[in-house]
């Protein structure tokens, strides 16, 4: 039987120093998407809270 590898995109969030990271960090909330437009949006938003990225 064939196995489907399905994307997963991933962020760490930081509330209380308003961080977003793009890779594991100490202290933050991890989120995975499993669509690529809900990643999007969700970075979108992030943006509009001024979180900064790193």
């Amino acid at each position: 039987m064939e196995q489907r590898m399905e994307a997963l995109w991933r962020i760490w969030v930081d509330t209380k120093n308003r961080i977003v990271s793009f890779h594991e960090a100490e202290g933050c909330q991890l989120m995975e998407f499993r669509s690529h437009e809900m990643f999007l949006n969700c970075v979108d938003e992030f943006t509009g809270r001024c979180y900064r990225y790193q």
